[in-house]
């Protein structure tokens, strides 16, 4: 049976992929920290944020279209809603921790 090519270039793309294991971490990869994952996802939240209401006060100004105001608030909202369920899991998941019984 023949393996279609893109199969083929799936599986050998997968094979590239350095997993996330303790033994690549102490041989000296660096990895990024949680901290700095939360703080990077929040400035980006925050800046899809400004740039919805620069849209919006340059339409209400008269010098852009509704089309790049309407974009960027969903954007916005859509990057708030992700946050949101992040933040969310994570709660649940310290909640559990916290219910274990040691």
């Amino acid at each position: 049976m023949a393996i279609p090519s893109y199969a083929a270039a799936r599986y050998a793309a997968t094979t590239n992929i350095t997993p996330f294991l303790p033994s690549s971490a102490a041989s000296g990869t660096n990895f990024p920290q949680f901290d700095d994952l939360v703080k990077n996802s929040l400035s980006r939240v925050a800046e899809k944020g400004l740039l919805a209401d620069q849209q919006v006060a340059t339409v209400a100004a008269g010098q852009a279209d509704m089309v790049s105001v309407v974009t960027a608030v969903a954007e916005s909202e859509s990057a708030i809603e992700t946050l949101v369920a992040v933040r969310d899991k994570v709660i649940a998941a310290y909640d559990d921790i916290m219910r274990m019984q040691v």
